[in-house]
């Protein structure tokens, strides 16, 4: 019984050696690279890197910059105001603490105190407001260009469906795709081209 087990065993590797080395004298088919330089064709399902758009964008740049110009200066001005009544806080604690004020004085002073730490506490939530509003108005003028250049750009590529994709981890609603379909370097060209010849236009609309 072992006999046959072992005659068995050696028979089944020299059949796998013998298919192995056919394999090996088989000449192989040479295998097709896949081309990702094709041009997606109208009907075609493409899709572009939104957050690429958004970091590569000049005219999202030029206006982040401005936002973020507005929202330091902002910030700045809380911080002084901030800086100043805390030190008129401690400058009155410390007089309290050491008798150098009367009960009139003082109750004068923390009313002071309190009406103008009100006032900041205002201030800083009106500022607040603002930078939102302005982060918000930004990203609305941003996303209202991209859109209205797609819309025209796919007046001419008839695509049936563009989808646009963000993340890097895991990246959605596109996880994976044929390169082929990626029309973000298009959509970025046409954008900054754009962009490009309507701030070569401004100064000739102002005058």
């Amino acid at each position: 019984m072992k006999k046959n087990i072992l005659l068995l065993s050696a028979v089944a590797i020299l059949a796998g050696l013998s298919l192995s080395s056919c394999n090996e004298n088989t000449p192989k088919q040479p295998v097709e690279p896949i081309a990702n330089d094709t041009t997606a064709v109208a009907g075609s399902i493409v899709f572009f890197s939104l957050d690429r758009v958004m970091a590569e964008y000049d005219m999202a740049n030029d206006l982040r910059a401005v936002v973020e110009t507005k929202v330091n200066s902002i910030q700045a001005e809380i911080t002084r105001r901030e800086n100043k009544l805390t030190r008129e806080l401690n400058d009155f604690n410390n007089k309290l603490e050491k008798g150098l004020l009367t009960n009139s004085v003082a109750q004068a002073q923390q009313q002071k105190l309190q009406q103008q730490q009100q006032s900041y506490q205002k201030y800083v939530v009106e500022k607040q407001q603002e930078m939102a509003e302005e982060q918000q108005v930004m990203l609305n003028n941003i996303m209202n260009a991209i859109n209205e250049y797609i819309v025209k750009y796919n007046e001419e590529k008839q695509f049936a469906m563009i989808l646009t994709t963000s993340g890097d981890l895991l990246s959605a609603p596109v996880v994976i795709g044929n390169p082929s379909l990626d029309i973000t370097e298009e959509i970025l060209k046409g954008l900054n081209d754009e962009y490009v010849k309507s701030k070569d236009k401004a100064p000739a609309a102002e005058e």
